[in-house]
C-alpha cells in the first residue's frame, strides 16, 4: 500500500509558505524603525529615574503594531493605485504574488491599529491622557503615508515625516511615559535617528525610482535624481556619526555612545550600494543595508547610553 505522505507534503509545504507571507506582510525589516526609538528614549530615561519595564514593553509593541499597521496600508493602497504588479521586486506584493484579499490585508492593519489604541489606554493611564493626541496623530501620519487623496509618499516629505514620527515622536514618548516630562537631551539624542530613519525611505525610493516616476509620484529621490538621492542618502549618514562627536564634544552624551562608529562598515555598504546601479534587484543588498546601519547605529547608542549610566 502505498505511503499517504507524498499527499501530505504540499499542505505542510503550503502552511509553510503562508506563515511566511503573513510575516512578510509586516515587512519585518522596518519594524526596527519602531523598536530602536523605543529603546533609546528609555535608554534616556534610565539617567533620569526608575524605568518600569511594563510601560517600555507595552510602548514598545504599541509602535510595532502601528509601524506593521503602516505597512499594511502601504501594501493595500500601493495595489490600489496600480504601483504593485507580480514582477515588482521587494518584500511587499502580498496581494499581487501571493493571493491575500486586498480586503484582508486592509481589516489587518485596522486590526494593529485597534490594538495599538488598546495599548495607548494603558500608557495613558500610567502617564498622561495628552499622550492620546499625540498617538492618534501617530496613527494617522501612518494611514495617510499611503493614503488619502495625496499620501505622503506620493510627495518629497515621506522621509521628513517617516524620520519626524518614527524617529522624534517615539522617543520623546518614550522618555516621556517613564520621567514624565521632556528635556532637551531626548531631542537632541533623537535628530540621528530622525535622520537614519528617514535614510530607509529614501533607499526604497531609490530603488522604486523609475516605477514611481511612472506613476506620477514626486518623491525625493526623483526630484533630485538617482545621483543626487545617493548623495544625500550618504550625506545622512555623515551628519548622523557627526552628530554624535557634536554631542559628545559637547558633553550631552557619554563618550561610550561613540560605539555607534561600530556601524559605519554598514554605512559604507549601503551607499556603496547604489552606485551605479539602475535595476532595482541590483538595489536590493544596498536597502538591506541601509536598514541594518538604522538598526546597528540605534542599538549600539542605546547601548552606548545604558552603559555609562551603569559605569
Amino acid at each position: 500500500m502505498q505511503s499517504p505522505l507524498p499527499a501530505q507534503q504540499p499542505s505542510a509545504f503550503k502552511s509553510e509558505r503562508d506563515w511566511r507571507v503573513w510575516w512578510r506582510l509586516t515587512r519585518p525589516h522596518t519594524l526596527t524603525a519602531a523598536f530602536v526609538p523605543v529603546s533609546i528614549g528609555t535608554a534616556l530615561a534610565f539617567h533620569e529615574t526608575e524605568v518600569h519595564l511594563s510601560l517600555f514593553v507595552a510602548m514598545l509593541v504599541a509602535s510595532l503594531f502601528i509601524q506593521a499597521a503602516t505597512n499594511m496600508f502601504n501594501e493595500y493602497y500601493d495595489y490600489k493605485r496600480g504601483l504593485d504588479s507580480a514582477e515588482s521586486v521587494g518584500i511587499g506584493g502580498a496581494i499581487v504574488r501571493d493571493g491575500i484579499q486586498p480586503k484582508t490585508v486592509l481589516m489587518l492593519a485596522i486590526s494593529f491599529f485597534a490594538a495599538a489604541m488598546l495599548i495607548g489606554v494603558y500608557i495613558c493611564m500610567n502617564s498622561s491622557w495628552w499622550l492620546a493626541a499625540v498617538g492618534t496623530v501617530c496613527m494617522a501620519a501612518g494611514y495617510f503615508y499611503t493614503g488619502g487623496p495625496i499620501p505622503i509618499a506620493y510627495t518629497p516629505f515621506g522621509e521628513l515625516a517617516a524620520g519626524f514620527f518614527m524617529g522624534l515622536v517615539i522617543i520623546l514618548i518614550s522618555f516621556f511615559i517613564q520621567t514624565g516630562e521632556v528635556t532637551v537631551v531626548p531631542v537632541v539624542v533623537s535628530i540621528p535617528i530622525a535622520i537614519l530613519v528617514g535614510s530607509i525611505l529614501l533607499a526604497n525610493n531609490i530603488r522604486d525610482l523609475d516605477g514611481d516616476r511612472k506613476h506620477g509620484r514626486k518623491t525625493l529621490a526623483i526630484l533630485a535624481g538617482r545621483t543626487n538621492a545617493i548623495r544625500i542618502l550618504a550625506s545622512m549618514f555623515i551628519v548622523s556619526f557627526a552628530w554624535i562627536v557634536g554631542l559628545v564634544a559637547l558633553h550631552i552624551v557619554s563618550p561610550w555612545t561613540l560605539l555607534v562608529f561600530l556601524s559605519i562598515p554598514k554605512a559604507i555598504t549601503a551607499a556603496k550600494g547604489f552606485i551605479g546601479k539602475t535595476k532595482p534587484i541590483e538595489m536590493m543588498p544596498a536597502m538591506k543595508a541601509t536598514a541594518q546601519t538604522n538598526t546597528q547605529f540605534g542599538f549600539l547608542l542605546a547601548l552606548g547610553l545604558l552603559i555609562s549610566h551603569w559605569l
